[in-house]
């Protein structure tokens, strides 16, 4: 199974400039002086909840906690990752105050609602400093068992091991990098994969032979391909997820900056193969570096028999 009907997410308490993560992370940019970063995060992700559901996607949504400072709660798909086996993933994180968020109610509601068969703790890691951002590190294609990752700072090749050894995955990496030649921070800023298409930056990726690879990986597994420019990987086209609703439709979830940044015939191809849902999330993406995938943390386990409600309201 590629995509997942339930999706949780983190409801900012205190969300702003991250300057723990804002040295690799160049799509991060410091509010203004007089701007209410919280207030607007906080009515754009209650949007994005509601468009979800308006489209049959279940949404779990935790309330973050005022303490400890998290500002990047918002972004929990970096720290832990669920699989149809029973897998549950902790991952290594390079910020600091990133750290914190495993320790903020999320993995004890988890724990209660679901069913966890093996528990794989990679986040010791960090005392080595090696890092791997989950699934920002990350991109997986769960049907063919194919993991397409970048590396970088947050994506370090030890932790890659041990990550496809332990899942059976088969590993695609590459080098990619921005206009400035700096290595991407994840992986899933440059690329998404879903059922049946791909987009992809192969523009970010300088070596011919990984750029080569990694499209021929992609379309050899069944998808057809959207190479993105490098200025549609700056208004975050790359960061899309495929999710579906309680009837199974394929829905395309991507910021409302990256459906813009598409040309009529990128859009087009997309609707073949899912219902695009753009929404607006200007001020995360701006203050965060992250954008619509970013917010998702997909939930593949299975519930317990007997499980206490979610929040059935963002509010």
């Amino acid at each position: 199974m590629q995509t997942t009907n339930t999706v949780l997410m983190i409801r900012p308490t205190r969300f702003s400039f991250n300057q723990d993560t804002a040295a690799n992370n160049c799509f991060q940019r410091p509010a203004t002086v007089a701007e209410n970063v919280q207030l607007k995060a906080l009515a754009e992700f209650d949007g994005y909840v509601d468009a979800l559901r308006r489209h049959g996607v279940e949404v779990l949504v935790h309330n973050d906690r005022e303490t400890p400072h998290t500002p990047d709660s918002i972004f929990p798909n970096n720290w832990w990752s669920s699989h149809p086996d029973g897998s549950l993933v902790l991952y290594p994180m390079q910020g600091h105050n990133r750290r914190l968020e495993r320790d903020k109610g999320v993995l004890d509601r988890l724990l209660d609602q679901y069913r966890v068969e093996q528990l794989l703790d990679l986040s010791g890691l960090e005392e080595q400093e090696v890092f791997l951002e989950g699934t920002g590190s990350m991109v997986l294609d769960r049907q063919q068992r194919i993991c397409y990752a970048g590396y970088s700072t947050r994506t370090n090749a030890q932790a890659l091991d041990q990550l496809v050894t332990h899942l059976g995955y088969e590993l695609c990496a590459f080098n990619a990098v921005d206009r400035q030649g700096v290595a991407i921070y994840h992986t899933n800023v440059m690329m998404s994969v879903g059922t049946r298409v791909a987009v992809a930056c192969l523009a970010s990726v300088p070596d011919p032979g990984e750029r080569a690879a990694l499209r021929k990986r992609l379309e050899t597994s069944g998808k057809q391909v959207i190479a993105l420019s490098l200025a549609q990987l700056e208004s975050f086209a790359g960061n899309m997820l495929e999710v579906h609703s309680a009837a199974g439709e394929p829905l395309l979830v991507m910021s409302r900056t990256a459906w813009k940044s598409l040309s009529a015939n990128q859009r087009r191809l997309i609707e073949t193969y899912a219902t695009p849902l753009p929404v607006n999330i200007d001020t995360i993406e701006r203050i965060g570096g992250g954008s619509a995938r970013c917010m998702l943390a997909e939930v593949f386990l299975t519930k317990h028999s007997s499980t206490q409600v979610w929040a059935t309201t963002s509010k």
